[in-house]
């Protein structure tokens, strides 16, 4: 039976056998546990991490190198390499398939993200590890507190999980990642092109020009939904939207009439797909050069990305989320 030795100095040595090491070897992640977002480190990167401490040991046949922390949810901080444990304090359902969750901070704290940056949530659905990528949507100095705006699928794995959530729960999440490098009057105008939960990165941005009185930055937003229902955080927006920089346009594509809406949205509101024509239009009523920044489904951001440059914009004249 293998046993365990001990080197002069005192480092475990493991006796030399195959199935002792074979048993401590990493396990590489499934895809499911890879969110797909560009995650530094991604659970590939941390595996492969794993992979080669693992090979070292092996070699040594020194156990005490070994420094396998399995990824669990801690209380401390938010880090981009383990899961932390958060508390939901509120859950609002926004439209039929749509949630705001908003999630507790310990004392006066802050999530510390910089602007456009996402979490990465961690789920358990049927004995199967997920991982998915979400843009908070609160303002990045927010204290005590941090929300996400969240769309379930009927048939997703990540849906199945989140629509069990309830008040009290845990969730667990690791961060932050990515981020759109900003400073204030960096950029003559931004027009934001979002589409559906696409809206999440805006949000933040949006707020913290209005909130900063030296930036002096035009934003035009253009929001592409299904119908007026659909329209995610609409009292926000129409408070954005009263600031003397900041106007917001909506592109519904299941809406039949505009009759059908509330005057303040009829006079800024587009019927049909949002295409080259529409976007053509809104960087031509642009106030100054714009720089797009752009956030919705792959389809979604091909689509824009095609399209501005079918009108002229160049690679370095947009940002996709």
């Amino acid at each position: 039976m293998p046993g365990l030795g001990f080197t002069p100095s005192g480092l475990q040595i493991m006796d030399d056998s195959e199935d002792d090491w074979l048993s401590l070897k990493p396990k590489e992640p499934l895809p499911s546990q890879c969110c797909g977002s560009g995650c530094k480190p991604c659970v590939y990167d941390t595996y492969q991490d794993e992979l080669e401490q693992w090979e070292k040991a092996k070699a040594k046949k020194d156990r005490s190198l070994l420094t396998r922390k399995k990824q669990q949810c801690s209380n401390s901080e938010l880090t981009p390499e383990t899961f932390t444990a958060f508390i939901i304090s509120s859950v609002d359902q926004l439209t039929e398939d749509t949630y705001q969750y908003k999630f507790e901070l310990p004392g006066n704290s802050s999530l510390g993200l910089s602007l456009g940056q996402h979490i990465v949530l961690r789920g358990l659905v049927n004995g199967l590890e997920v991982q998915r990528a979400y843009t908070p949507i609160t303002p990045v100095n927010a204290e005590g507190y941090f929300e996400v705006l969240i769309k379930c699928y009927e048939d997703g794995l990540m849906s199945q999980y989140v629509k069990s959530w309830k008040e009290g729960d845990s969730v667990c999440w690791r961060g932050p990642f990515g981020g759109f490098p900003y400073s204030a009057n960096q950029y003559g105008e931004l027009l934001m092109l979002a589409s559906g939960t696409g809206l999440a990165p805006m949000l933040p941005i949006l707020q913290y020009i209005t909130e900063n009185e030296d930036d002096e930055t035009f934003v035009t937003l253009v929001g592409c939904f299904r119908n007026f229902e659909n329209i995610y955080m609409k009292p926000l927006l129409q408070e954005q939207s009263r600031f003397w920089n900041i106007r917001a346009f909506y592109v519904l594509s299941q809406e039949h009439s505009l009759e059908n809406l509330p005057w303040s949205f009829q006079k800024n509101t587009h019927l049909g797909r949002i295409n080259e024509d529409v976007i053509k239009s809104m960087v031509n009523t642009c106030r100054r050069q714009p720089y797009v920044l752009i956030c919705g489904s792959v389809t979604f951001s091909e689509e824009m990305e095609r399209s501005l440059k079918a009108i002229g914009l160049k690679e370095d004249s947009y940002f996709i989320f």
